[in-house]
């Protein structure tokens, strides 16, 4: 059975669709899973062994998007987040059975709509995809393997990175102390420069920064902060699963809830993690698909008293790491 997995939107939230994926390859491993991804995921759908192909829709010719699913013969599809586009190349397609959320007015393009009111969040964005897959196979299993992206030079990257940058401490902590995509809460940079500072003074990791290739002048403002301190400044331009592997092996990952924090728990790395006090951005809705236990959530209140003591708390969590 060929089946199609839709998720064409952010980093993170592909990354939340990647145990639906496991499930429904493992759940018969004759099944060809086909993953259709925004063209900034692609590297890391076709690194990931359970993906049998990956489609790229680049948002911009409809036709010829309808032209790869054509080509792909999928029986069945499984969109995770839909828009109208994605709806009706696949209805076009000519793929039979078509599940999705009943959401939208794309939701009239899909022949199997599931009532899943994912504003209410009752569960984790990464267990509503899962619950999708069931719509497909009522007896399938939603457990999956943790960490779901490993990678066998994992270690030698690790050592090339650290031989790079002279780095003598054996394990590194990170901080990326930029944010996008749902993430709408975080500290600002002279409280990243607090916490930084901090565990440095601990004299017991090597603290590395972390930067998008599009966060350049983040990159140069922070070199400009720390400049008298022992940090890594790291831009990352060799791609996003170059970066994956590099992470897999540090300590501690410290972020807003964005796109590199999903990654982390992707690959096994313990996180420390900042949400915004509401449901919508919160930990319940937006906690990764990694071990639980590797995840620290701390929730960002908007009041500034409540703040403070907030930041003092992750202070004293960070400092005795």
């Amino acid at each position: 059975m060929n089946i199609l997995v839709v998720r064409t939107d952010k980093l993170g939230d592909f990354i939340t669709a990647l145990p639906a994926v496991y499930v429904l390859k493992q759940y018969d491993l004759k099944n060809r899973v086909v993953v259709c991804v925004a063209p900034l995921n692609r590297a890391l759908a076709e690194s990931c062994e359970f993906i049998d192909e990956v489609v790229v829709d680049d948002g911009k010719s409809f036709w010829e998007l309808v032209f790869k699913l054509r080509k792909a013969k999928i029986d069945a599809s499984v969109t995770l987040f839909s828009n109208t586009r994605v709806a009706l190349a696949q209805l076009i397609a000519g793929i039979s059975k078509r599940v999705a959320p009943a959401t939208k007015i794309a939701q009239i393009f899909y022949n199997k709509r599931v009532a899943q009111r994912r504003s209410r969040v009752q569960m984790a964005e990464f267990e509503y995809n899962l619950e999708l897959t069931k719509s497909l196979f009522s007896d399938i299993s939603l457990e999956y393997k943790k960490p779901l992206l490993s990678f066998s030079d994992k270690e030698q990257i690790y050592r090339v990175f650290r031989a790079n940058h002279d780095i003598q401490k054996e394990e590194i902590v990170a901080f990326h102390v930029g944010f996008g995509g749902s993430s709408d809460a975080n500290w600002t940079l002279d409280e990243y420069e607090i916490l930084i500072r901090g565990v440095v003074k601990q004299d017991k990791y090597q603290v590395v920064l972390t930067f998008g290739p599009d966060e350049k002048e983040l990159y140069e403002e922070m070199q400009n902060r720390l400049y008298d301190i022992d940090v890594i400044f790291y831009l990352s331009l060799e791609g996003l699963v170059y970066f994956a592997k590099l992470i897999s092996s540090f300590k501690l990952f410290v972020s807003t809830s964005t796109g590199t924090y999903h990654v982390a728990s992707l690959v096994g790395t313990p996180t420390m993690t900042f949400f915004a006090d509401n449901l919508f951005a919160s930990a319940k809705r937006w906690k990764s698909i990694g071990d639980e236990e590797l995840q620290k959530h701390f929730m960002i209140p908007q009041s500034e008293q409540k703040r403070q003591e907030l930041f003092e708390e992750v202070k004293r969590e960070l400092f005795c790491y």
